[in-house]
């Protein structure tokens, strides 16, 4: 028996919870995956929202998630590191485990990611985001860590656990719970290096040899989160059905660009689960 489900909510903002909840009301079985706290949580008054008029974004935010909880939605914590189309499925690299789903709603915000000279080119060729995913590639072999998400100190562990030659880079002092064992190097990653594949990197003003490099971001591009994903001006391109280029693939929120508000976050979040409860529909 499969454990596949109907709908992968690819963030915990208020897209992706819109998403979820109206998705839910049309029976299909969904999870709601997120990588970082939502931005609306920050927010010291929000008086743009009709009904909730001189409410802390903190305060709005929990109602949607006690909103959400109350259906059986409960937002699970980790990173998204692949979704790989699969015909009439996909299939998502969740912090290291495998979800399936019949369709994938990205609501996953902004994200404010300044590649790095090399890391484009060298993706799958020594680059790589998930260190649980990718990690016996480099058994035996040197491996840094830069470190830009809560948990990559965890992965860092995870790493040379499995006997990979770890050094691991952040901003900062070393983590208290970083091994031992790993070289620490206070700073951060500003080149990658190398020819087929990758040689080096840029720490500082140092170069580091290195065969990999795990790049540890709390979010990624769309574009390196699905292949082949149609982006515009820097958001991913939908049309008024919040479907992008790839069939079963939605995407809501501020990640579909401009205006980068809540109404319209919320809006396109309900408008992508009515359109992918109907493709499932149309499916069978």
């Amino acid at each position: 028996m499969s454990d596949r489900i109907d709908i992968a909510v690819i963030g915990g903002g208020p897209a992706g919870l819109s998403a979820a909840i109206n998705a839910v009301a049309r029976g299909k079985t969904v999870r709601v995956l997120s990588a970082s706290e939502t931005p609306l949580k920050r927010a010291e008054t929000v008086d743009n929202y009709l009904g909730f008029y001189n409410i802390t974004g903190g305060d709005l935010m929990k109602k949607f998630e006690e909103h959400a909880l109350a259906l059986g939605i409960a937002t699970e914590h980790g990173r998204a590191a692949n979704i790989m189309p699969l015909g009439n499925y996909f299939m998502i690299n969740f912090s290291g485990n495998i979800i399936e789903a019949t369709t994938v709603i990205l609501a996953i915000g902004v994200a404010r990611i300044r590649e790095i000279p090399g890391e484009a080119e060298f993706l799958g060729k020594g680059v790589s985001y998930c260190a649980t995913c990718d990690g016996m590639l480099f058994r035996g072999k040197k491996a840094v860590v830069w470190g830009l998400a809560s948990d990559a100190v965890e992965e860092a562990n995870f790493l040379h656990g499995i006997g990979v030659d770890v050094t691991f880079a952040a901003k900062g002092g070393r983590p208290e719970e970083l091994n031992a064992d790993i070289p620490f190097i206070s700073g951060a990653v500003s080149e990658i290096i190398g020819e087929k594949s990758v040689t080096a990197v840029k720490i500082n003003k140092d170069i580091v040899d290195t065969e990999g490099v795990f790049i540890l971001r709390q979010a990624i591009a769309p574009t390196n989160l699905v292949p082949g994903l149609e982006t515009e001006n820097g958001y991913i391109k939908v049309n008024n059905k919040m479907e992008t280029n790839i069939p079963g693939l939605f995407a809501a929120g501020d990640c579909t660009g401009v205006p980068l508000q809540l109404s319209k976050a919320v809006g396109e979040g309900l408008v992508a689960a009515q359109m992918a409860a109907k493709y499932i529909d149309s499916l069978k």
